[in-house]
């Protein structure tokens, strides 16, 4: 029997739309002024809501506050940081200094917080926004990339095989899938798309990527999602630890350990967060990370320990890797295609390896006894094309 898992989410700025609801993927239109989508702050991934836009939007869900974001805002928000100053932000946007100050007024009033201190001769940051910025460049540079992929795609879509992959699970899937790709189809061009949530859907949804690899969630509109397996979530420990040796913990012995924390924004953190529940807040959360690699790279140098999805862990990480017994966590794995997909026999072919793969690396029904095997990288061996 499949273990009982809350929706998986992942990272770096994702945003997912509320369940039963149906969007659409924004994609990169040389005409538009600029791309909408929408957010919910307790999924992370974003997701087109139509109409010409300039803004990010929060929709209700049990409640919640709607709250709209200029886009334009943040865009003023990050020439000004890079710059120093509003004059030269203005130039930069070509803009005159009053629009700028009326974007950034904008934005400020929206969040509810100051974001830029502002004196005669200085523009310093206000702690609000040293908090804003890593993410507010991440989703411009993410923004940006997406239209520089369709760019190209629309160049020599013809020439290239293209799938989108979670990072967490590119780890350890990608390496072996290519050299099999590449003994069973030689001469094929393959390009990955090693991306976020939000990216995946709007790669596959704008015919850029053949399929993707990610999380089990509402809000993927017209896309088919196919579960393909449940992943747990593992600690991860330095390998003299006195945790490194036992085959399960129960995270309540966790507290008084330095830990790890991936970033907030992370779907995976909040997952484990939420697992967690009270005992979250009597834990100690003395560093904190952007990414999987990171955390682990922390935890190989001895600084604490972290919690992350067990196939984000690469071979021979010089950690210790130990399954939670309690409480569970875990995110289920599915694979997204588009309703009218003809895939081509390569696209097939690379489709089944990558899911055949994730189903023996994570057998399905695993009861709570069941040890967690470190992922290996074989592949049952395919026919070459003829």
């Amino acid at each position: 029997m499949r273990p009982a898992c809350r929706d998986g989410r992942e990272s770096s700025g994702a945003k997912e739309d509320s369940a039963g609801q149906s969007g659409h993927v924004g994609s990169c239109r040389a005409k538009q002024e600029a791309l909408q989508y929408t957010i919910r702050a307790d999924h992370p991934q974003m997701i087109c809501s139509h109409g010409r836009m300039n803004r990010f939007h929060v929709p209700d869900r049990a409640g919640a506050r709607s709250m709209h974001i200029d886009f334009l805002g943040i865009q003023a928000f990050l020439a000004i940081v890079e710059t120093g100053s509003f004059q030269l932000a203005a130039t930069q946007l070509n803009l005159s200094q009053t629009a700028v100050s009326h974007r950034m007024r904008k934005l400020e009033e929206a969040l509810g917080v100051r974001l830029i201190d502002r004196t005669t001769r200085d523009v310093t940051l206000s702690e609000a926004g040293r908090a804003l910025l890593p993410n507010a460049r991440s989703a411009v540079r993410e923004l940006g990339m997406s239209c520089e992929a369709v760019r190209q795609h629309g160049q020599n879509a013809n020439h290239w095989l293209a799938f989108a992959c979670l990072p967490t699970l590119c780890t350890n899937l990608v390496s072996p899938l290519l050299r099999a790709a590449s003994d069973a189809w030689p001469d094929t061009l393959v390009r990955v798309f090693d991306t976020s949530i939000r990216e995946i859907v709007e790669v596959v949804t704008s015919r850029v990527a053949s399929f993707g690899l990610t999380v089990v969630q509402p809000g993927y509109g017209d896309l088919v999602m196919q579960p393909v397996a449940v992943e747990p979530f593992v600690l991860i420990c330095p390998p003299h630890h006195p945790l490194a040796v036992n085959p399960g913990v129960d995270c309540a012995v966790l507290e008084g350990e330095p830990l790890i924390r991936i970033s907030l924004p992370s779907g995976n953190s909040m997952l484990v967060e939420e697992a967690l529940g009270p005992l979250r807040d009597r834990l100690h959360w003395r560093y904190e990370a952007l990414h999987n690699a990171m955390a682990i790279e922390m935890v190989r140098a001895g600084l604490g320990l972290t919690i992350v999805p067990s196939l984000s862990v690469p071979h021979g990480a010089g950690v210790g890797v130990v399954r939670i017994a309690a409480p569970r966590m875990c995110r289920e794995l599915c694979l997204l295609t588009r309703r009218d997909d003809a895939p081509s026999e390569q696209e097939s072919w690379m489709r089944d390896r990558a899911i055949g793969w994730l189903r023996q690396q994570l057998p399905d029904g695993q009861d709570d006894s069941a040890a967690w095997v470190a992922p290996n990288d074989s592949f049952v061996p395919a026919p070459r094309a003829p």
